[in-house]
């Protein structure tokens, strides 16, 4: 499976940024090998991620499970690269905080385990998320970088819209930044904001169904859009790669390259899709919802990466993607 590009692997293949990951990956002419989920009865459907350009030279599937690290060792191996994009996703809290925190930060320590025992990895590329930057107790900042953590103690206490999750991508993020350090591995982490665009994944991504809120009515979802950073899953593929192909970058990076209010997503959506009678920007003048810092994305741009879509693209790709698997 060698190429001139080597061998790479992606956890969470099955996700939005994972198969689109795999999918840029393919393009540039990597070997890849991916995880999912342990499927014994192999009841999962593929077909996305094997039908894609070069998938079947060019892509394998292990089966692997963040409950147990160890099960990510035979993808590991021989590759000189890793994107650990797997992670619990809980929005709704169903299961306790502590319990997602442990598999995470468990699950993300085993694989880097693996990574060091393979001789093999060279570089580490971490996926964390903006809520790792943006929930300050210090309601003073009005834009953040890579400084800044989020306050686990502040999110238990407010427990905001996906509370668990935060604390679990803080924790873990911290972690594996930890690790590096006391083990001379080399890990990179990407700090993307809210990811949107077209999906690969046949499942609809919690990040487009938010940002899409005012096309479905969905009112609940309004008030998490009062300001918010956004990035094209293309452009957060692409950083991916970036991470792992240059030589001189170190510790963390946030990826978000725009920002939008509620009231301009409103503007933005009734100008370019009329049918959908999204609501009026008077209409919306009354939602209320957290103040949340801006994020920079300075030190990624100062490397040489720079991002190519817009949030007009990113509305565009991700309402395509939903009309063609019939969420629209």
């Amino acid at each position: 499976m060698a190429t001139e590009k080597g061998k790479v692997c992606v956890t969470g293949g099955t996700g939005f940024i994972g198969s689109w990951l795999i999918f840029r990956l393919l393009h540039r002419g990597y070997s890849v090998i991916t995880t999912v989920r342990s499927d014994p009865e192999h009841k999962k459907d593929l077909s996305f991620l094997t039908s894609l350009p070069g998938a079947s030279e060019r892509l394998q599937i292990f089966q692997a499970d963040l409950n147990n690290p160890e099960s990510f060792e035979a993808a590991i191996e021989g590759c000189t690269g890793v994107f650990h994009v797997a992670t619990p996703v809980d929005f709704e809290v169903k299961e306790p905080e502590e319990i997602v925190t442990k598999r995470s930060i468990n699950g993300a320590l085993g694989i880097l385990n693996a990574c060091l025992n393979s001789k093999t990895v060279k570089r580490v590329v971490y996926t964390s998320s903006a809520s790792t930057v943006q929930c300050l107790s210090n309601k003073d900042a009005d834009e953040v970088d890579e400084s800044f953590w989020s306050d686990v103690d502040y999110i238990k206490a407010l427990k905001p819209f996906a509370w668990s999750y935060m604390i679990s991508k803080t924790l873990t993020e911290r972690a594996v930044l930890e690790f590096s350090e006391k083990n001379g591995l080399d890990v990179v982490t990407l700090i993307p904001s809210f990811v949107v665009g077209p999906f690969i994944c046949p499942k609809l991504p919690g990040s487009v169904k938010i940002t899409l809120a005012l096309i479905w009515g969905n009112e609940d979802e309004y008030s998490l859009l009062m300001e918010t950073c956004m990035v094209h899953v293309d452009d957060v593929a692409r950083a991916h790669i970036f991470l792992l192909e240059h030589h001189d970058v170190e510790g963390r990076y946030i990826c978000s390259s725009d920002v939008m209010t509620l009231e301009s997503t409103s503007e933005l959506l009734s100008v370019k899709y009329p049918e959908f009678h999204v609501p009026s920007k008077d209409s919306l003048k009354e939602i209320k919802g957290y103040k949340i810092p801006r994020i920079s994305s300075k030190k990624l741009k100062d490397c040489g990466f720079k991002f190519e879509y817009g949030v007009e693209e990113m509305f565009r790709d991700a309402i395509q993607s939903c009309k063609e698997k019939g969420y629209l």
